[in-house]
């Protein structure tokens, strides 16, 4: 009844409902097509609110790599690797908060499956 009598919150409503179906989606996606390194971009993306206006914000509260690991699907030990290695490359920063760069969004755009440190691809040659 509310929906048809105030078209102000019906609006909001059908607002909302489209933007959780569209995020509902994008993680299906994710969870289908991209590495447990791509969603840990993502997720750290996400949470410094990465593409709204201004700058990405450090991350407010304390996610354990535990529950880090949980949003993505993978285990604990993946996200302290995937957080290692974003570290060593500049793309996040813990400086008692989690800050993150926009560089990290080319782990996410990124062709390949895996970001490679310096140090690795010599290995590999």
């Amino acid at each position: 009844a509310t929906i048809h009598n105030e078209p102000e919150f019906s609006e909001l409503f059908m607002s909302y409902l489209l933007t959780r179906n569209s995020r509902i989606e994008e993680d299906l996606i994710d969870q289908l097509f991209n590495s447990s390194e791509k969603r840990l971009a993502r997720l750290l993306l996400l949470l410094a609110n990465f593409g709204k206006e201004g700058r990405p914000e450090p991350i407010v509260g304390n996610f354990s790599q535990e529950t880090l690991a949980e949003m993505i699907g993978t285990t604990r030990s993946r996200v302290s690797f995937f957080m290692n290695k974003f570290r060593k490359l500049g793309f996040i920063e813990y400086n008692g908060k989690l800050e993150v760069h926009n560089s990290l969004l080319n782990v996410v755009l990124h062709d390949k499956p895996e970001i490679k440190t310096r140090d690795e691809a010599i290995s590999a040659a």
